[in-house]
Formats: C-alpha cells, structure tokens, sequence
C-alpha cells in the first residue's frame, strides 16, 4: 500500500534526506587513491550521528555498516572493508539516514583520480538518466513512465539497465510502496498522486544488465565484471510535479561541479 505524506511530513524527509546529501559531500573530499572504504564507513557514521539523526542502513536487514560502497563492477551493496581504492576506481556510495522517524536515501559514484572516457561517460549517462526520470514523476504519470524514460535512455547508449534491482518508496520505511524500476513500459503500473515520496535509482552497467549475488549475501556485480554506476535522489510530489527533497549540490562544491541541473526539481 502506498502511503501518502503530508506536507509537514515531506519537510520531516527532506531534513533526513539533506543529512544524506551532506554526509556525501563530506566524503566527496576523501575519495582518493589509497583510502580503504572501511574508513569511508567510519566517517559517515560519525557524521551522521552529529546532525542528530542514526545511520539508516547499520543493522537494517541485519547490514553490518554505515555505507553501502561498491567499487567498479559492484553494483550496489558492497560492504566497507580494509582495500584500498586505486587510481582509475569509481565507487558507488550508496547512504541512508533516519531522523525524527523517517529515512533519507540517495548515492552517487564517485571517480577515484582519473578514471577513462569510457567510464567517464557512463558516470555521466546514468546521472542524466536519473534526471529523466524524475521528470516524469508527477501526479497522473505511472511508474513504467519513469522506468521507461530511464531505461530507454541508457539503452541508446549502449548500456545495460539492471532489472532485479529497483527504487522504492521511502518514508517511515526505508522501503515502501511503489517498487520503481529503471525499466518498463508507459502507462503502466500505478499511478502517482501529491504526498507521494519515493527514491529513483538508475543502476547502469557497461556491459551486460545481468548481475550475480556473492556468497556474503550483499554484494552483488555486473555478470561480466564491466563497471557498474548508480546515482539516486529522493523526490516528492508537491504541487503535481517533482521536489528534490535530496542534493547533490555538496558533492558538487567538494568537486568544484558547476551545473544547474537540479534547478528544475525545487519547490
């Protein structure tokens, strides 16, 4: 069932969704050659407990960290631990928060040094993929408008849309209804009304959309070890039409990113 969200709720999320926001520009500045994601873990979780709120992911569905970090060909869900990142890495940080009973929920990958063109663009396709189909997020549109927007941009790219992976609702739950694919058909699915609150997440490979689960349980990689991207935001319907209640404008300053992008989706 979905649930719907007041105004006053949606400003309650968009505070949880802003200490996500801040967590990852905080750690936009220690993304660099030879640092272990496991220190990456520490810092965020240290972070978020002084703005008041608790780390949305540590303990959820029994995870053992702070941040979901997932390096080249992880997907999503990879756990924190002691390797270094190298030159050339991209990592996927994927954070969540909980503050005065709802959650916040949104990722960004990140290049590790100078990564390749080739990789540079997929970075780049599957950020401008989110902002599609977020713009069709509005009362009266259904979820396979979003899933289709996304999906069919990413595939005339060349990439590869992950299926068994998806964005959902988000509020007193870190999952909620509806689930949001990156793939599917217009006109259909359920339909969007004001109040909803969902976190859209394109999850685009390289290669291949297939992936695989490891014996861990958690991480999960592109079936032919190609680099995956996964860039996410929480977005409300207010007025009709789409509200960012995340940012990356923080990440942005840490890396000296000028764009407007983001412009559109405030209210």
């Amino acid at each position: 069932m979905i649930k719907i969200k007041t105004k006053e709720e949606i400003e309650i999320m968009r505070e949880s969704a802003l200490i996500v926001s801040k967590t990852l520009g905080m750690l936009a500045k220690e993304v660099k050659p030879g640092v272990s994601t496991l220190y990456l873990d520490k810092l965020a979780e240290e972070f978020i407990r002084s703005q008041g709120a608790i780390p949305g992911f540590l303990g959820l569905y029994d995870f053992p960290n702070t941040l979901c970090v997932s390096p080249n060909d992880q997907v999503v869900h990879g756990i924190p631990n002691n390797k270094p990142l190298l030159e050339g890495d991209i990592v996927s940080i994927d954070c969540g928060s909980k503050k005065n009973g709802f959650y916040g929920d949104h990722a960004y990958t990140f290049a590790v040094g100078e990564i390749s063109p080739e990789t540079k663009k997929l970075l780049e396709v599957t950020r401008q993929s989110l902002y599609i189909g977020i713009r069709e997020f509005k009362a009266g549109n259904r979820v396979g408008d979003v899933g289709f927007a996304i999906q069919k941009f990413t595939e005339e790219h060349g990439y590869g849309v992950v299926r068994e992976l998806v964005g959902h609702g988000l509020g007193r739950e870190m999952h909620e209804d509806p689930e949001m694919p990156n793939y599917g058909k217009r006109g259909r699915g359920k339909k969007f009304a004001e109040g909803m609150v969902v976190a859209i997440e394109p999850m685009t490979n390289l290669g291949t959309y297939k992936i695989r689960q490891h014996s861990d349980g958690w991480t999960i990689t592109t079936l032919d070890n190609k680099p995956s991207a996964h860039f996410e935001h929480d977005v409300a319907i207010v007025n009709g039409k789409p509200a960012l209640l995340s940012t990356f404008k923080y990440v942005h300053e840490a890396l000296g990113i000028v764009t407007d992008e983001e412009d559109e989706f405030r209210q």
